[in-house]
């Protein structure tokens, strides 16, 4: 699959004025803060794309890791798949971008349903991965898709849902203008992200993952970090729509922390950078359009401060 995101060239106003490197750092902020060994991969969860109609998944986040000198791609799989299809179509990338980059190894970053989906990468070609960092996601499995499973299979209800769910993963695949239609598995997705479908997943690839209920994992396995943060506030922003869809969805999880799509403890992988930051599932990658927490460090400046910590890991 093609990727959509390219390593950017530095442009704006100071090379247009002829300024030093220096005199841009001082009075634009840019610096090499982010500037990472090996390229940042970002890989989306499910239901999620690459751009629509300009608007990244990630929203701001790739620009502001490139502006302080990060190589920065953004991938593209199937919305609705299985971990193990969805980290095939994201290794093919991997292997593209090792080559045009020039370099050996790339830093895996994974929100929601992409962290299953870096986890198998970083377990079947460790030699391409420097770390592999999660970002609210349902490692073992989520409360939300435990009650979706409760639909009996093979039901008339569970075609019609299915039916509805893939058609809404078509749509986006076709707006994010991808080169080809990719065929989406509303039940396979399903099947990943539930308790059940979670715990198979990590049996065969348990790199990262916490042995204990609400435990850290392995920090490195195969020469590959791995990280891991989260939030746990369903409702940050009164002005933002989607955290009335989360704030219902939360309601799956009874008292447990969660995010409205993944619980704290599920979270966790490798080294906790943190696990209750006050964000939702769609605030860990500043969306809807920013609109998150007042109360919180700003989304974007977690994935720079992330950045900096795997530069100064020399990855």
């Amino acid at each position: 699959m093609q990727i959509k995101g390219k390593l950017s060239l530095a442009i704006g106003l100071a090379a247009t004025l002829g300024m030093s490197s220096q005199a841009n750092a001082f009075w634009f902020g840019s610096s090499n803060y982010t500037k990472t060994q090996y390229p940042i991969v970002l890989a989306h969860g499910m239901l999620g794309f690459d751009n629509i109609l300009g608007i990244n998944y990630w929203y701001g986040i790739p620009s502001a890791l490139r502006k302080d000198g990060a190589s920065v791609y953004v991938t593209e799989v199937s919305q609705l798949d299985t971990s193990e299809s969805r980290g095939e179509q994201l290794l093919a990338q991997v292997e593209e971008i090792v080559a045009i980059s020039g370099k050996p190894k790339v830093n895996l970053i994974g929100h929601s349903h992409g962290g299953p989906t870096i986890r198998y990468v970083a377990a079947v070609r460790p030699d391409l991965i420097a770390s592999a960092t999660s970002v609210g996601a349902p490692h073992k499995g989520s409360a939300a898709a435990d009650f979706i499973r409760n639909v009996p299979p093979g039901s008339a209800g569970e075609a019609m849902l299915a039916g509805i769910v893939n058609g809404l993963g078509s749509l986006i695949n076709f707006l994010s203008g991808s080169s080809s239609m990719t065929p989406q598995n509303a039940l396979g997705a399903l099947e990943s992200l539930n308790s059940q479908g979670a715990a198979r997943f990590n049996a065969r690839f348990p790199q990262g993952i916490p042995t204990s209920a609400c435990g850290e994992g392995a920090y490195r396995v195969n020469g590959v970090r791995y990280y891991s943060w989260s939030g746990t506030s369903p409702l940050t922003n009164v002005f933002d729509v989607s955290d009335l869809l989360l704030g219902a969805s939360a309601l799956t999880f009874g008292f447990e922390a969660n995010d409205g799509l993944v619980g704290r403890c599920s979270s966790r992988m490798g080294m906790v950078i943190r696990d209750n930051y006050r964000m939702n599932h769609l605030d860990e990658v500043n969306q809807t359009f920013g609109l998150t927490s007042i109360f919180e460090t700003d989304p974007v400046s977690v994935y720079r401060q992330h950045a900096n910590r795997l530069k100064n890991a020399g990855l």
